[in-house]
């Protein structure tokens, strides 16, 4: 028997009747009990309809209980689940379930008007609304599908943004997803007291692998977001005893602008994490001011999201550090030429351990490209300081050099983001025919206020060296962001090129 398989049936035995899953609007509550049925339910009637191990399955939806009952379903039979980003249009949504070969499609009737348009692109798929007969069935199945396949099978595949080309499947197996949480729950010391709030697209790792299975899996409550609003969530966590949840960084800033933060009973102490893209040191400011607990994390798809630990006593102590490494995973930060560099110099991070994920679906020229000899090379740039701790410097891709000097734009954009009349700020790197490349600042203002170029040289100076000051800087009405509240920096390159003379005009 494949312990690291069967997991999930596992602690349902262990812990039947604790609260597994709680919907967020209509407060419907599921056992660990409950939730293992619903699976096997579900498990039972895709077998009916022809589904066998290894198979792929689909589901467009919002973040609601059915996804669990699908995702659970596959677990038992062995198929392969895939959840999609519903803000993608229908070509690149057919785009993936043709790459991926799905069978059946799960989808909330909210999405019919794309479901009508992909049936007509592929009709061979089946689909099946969360919403329908598939789900209220009235008959009673007793026979319990057994876990199909051992731990190094694929288990979940989640298709990347494509922000570099085509959306690549990243393929998870069982162990993957299984040490992620294993790597969470023992660093960050999870247990069945525990209660997290997923407003995070479940479609993206964050969402799924960062605390909503690790809580799972410690045999927790999972409070299920259909969407992100600043005051419903704030209203959760105190309504709740919200433990710890997880946001990006525009979320958090958000969160730190509602008035009703001012006047939560947070007595529960819960924990506040970021995660997702790089968090500005302003937030850090903004929790430690209210005393609530915060701290910042890293990963990726291809690693899952938790790499690092950090206590949150040390997060203000250490702000802007991820930490250090988990107990069940190797980190190294490499040169060029994959020697490691000593401490306090940039280096690419190198991740190896059983979380690192398998593949990328029928693409084994990237797979080598960033897995070697067993370890995965990120493209993302770190340092470590004397006492173990690293920090995030920013992509590999981003940094960029400007008259022979590298510049990382996130030391750039933490210095933007205290600035007292700006709301959000980003750098990027465009070639130039004098400097190479030379950075563009893009700005959002806060409530309006006016600031003008001068005063940001003349800020910028007094905390960057001259040749790391932005050259441009253009202020929007908001940055573009990805499906996953991430700032869209290749919109942003686009703009620039739309607007190359704007450097202070809203656009």
């Amino acid at each position: 028997m494949d312990w690291e398989r069967r997991w999930f049936e596992r602690r349902a035995a262990l812990t039947p009747n604790r609260i597994a899953l709680v919907d967020g609007e209509s407060k419907e509550e599921v056992t660990y009990e409950g939730l293992y049925r619903r699976a096997n339910e579900a498990a039972f009637r895709l077998i009916q309809v022809g589904i066998e191990k290894g198979d792929r399955i689909a589901i467009l939806t919002p973040n609601e209980i059915p996804y669990f009952e699908v995702l659970f379903a596959t677990y038992l039979i062995g198929a392969i689940f895939i959840p999609l980003n519903y803000r993608l249009s229908v070509h690149e949504l057919t785009y993936i379930l043709q790459d991926s070969g799905a069978k059946v499609l799960f989808y909330h009737p909210s999405f019919e008007d794309k479901t009508d348009l992909l049936r007509e692109e592929i009709p061979s798929i089946q689909m099946i609304s969360t919403h329908g007969v598939f789900f209220q069935s009235q008959e009673k199945i007793t026979q319990k599908i057994s876990p199909e396949g051992v731990a190094g099978d694929p288990w979940v595949m989640l298709y990347t943004g494509g922000t570099t080309g085509r959306p690549k499947g990243v393929v998870l197996t069982y162990r993957n997803i299984l040490w992620n949480a294993i790597n969470t729950v023992v660093s960050w010391g999870l247990s069945p007291r525990d209660i997290t709030y997923t407003v995070m697209p479940l479609f993206h790792t964050g969402g799924l692998n960062a605390l909503t299975l690790p809580v799972l899996y410690a045999g927790g409550k999972v409070i299920v977001g259909r969407q992100f609003k600043p005051y419903e969530t704030i209203q959760t966590v105190e309504r709740e005893k919200v433990t710890i949840l997880l946001l990006v960084p525009t979320m958090h800033l958000q969160v730190l602008q509602e008035p009703a933060l001012e006047h939560a009973d947070f007595s529960h102490d819960p924990i506040f994490l970021s995660g997702g893209a790089p968090c500005p040191l302003s937030i850090y400011d903004g929790y430690q001011k209210r005393g609530i607990r915060f701290k910042e994390g890293y990963g990726l798809t291809e690693a899952g999201p938790n790499n690092f630990y950090l206590s949150p006593e040390e997060a203000f102590q250490k702000k802007g550090s991820v930490g250090k490494p988990m107990i069940h995973n190797g980190i190294t930060l490499v040169d060029e030429h994959g020697k490691e560099v000593p401490s306090g110099e940039v280096g690419e991070l190198v991740i190896e351990g059983p979380h690192v994920f398998f593949c990328y679906w029928n693409n084994q020229e990237e797979t080598k490209k960033v897995i070697r000899d067993g370890k995965l090379y990120t493209g993302d740039l770190g340092k470590r300081d004397e006492e173990g701790y690293y920090y995030i410097v920013g992509r590999k891709k981003e940094m960029f050099i400007s008259g022979g000097e590298n510049i990382y734009p996130l030391e750039i954009e933490n210095v933007l983001q205290n600035h007292p009349s700006l709301a959000e700020a980003v750098v990027i790197g465009v070639p130039d025919e004098k400097w190479g490349e030379k950075g563009i600042a893009f700005l959002v203002a806060k409530n309006g206020e006016d600031t003008s170029k001068e005063e940001l040289k003349e800020y910028c100076s007094r905390y960057l060296a001259r040749f790391k000051i932005p050259k441009e800087f253009i202020f929007l009405n908001e940055l573009p962001k990805t499906g996953v509240g991430k700032i869209d920096k290749k919109e942003l390159l686009r703009i620039y090129r739309s607007f190359p003379l704007k450097e202070t005009e809203n656009v």
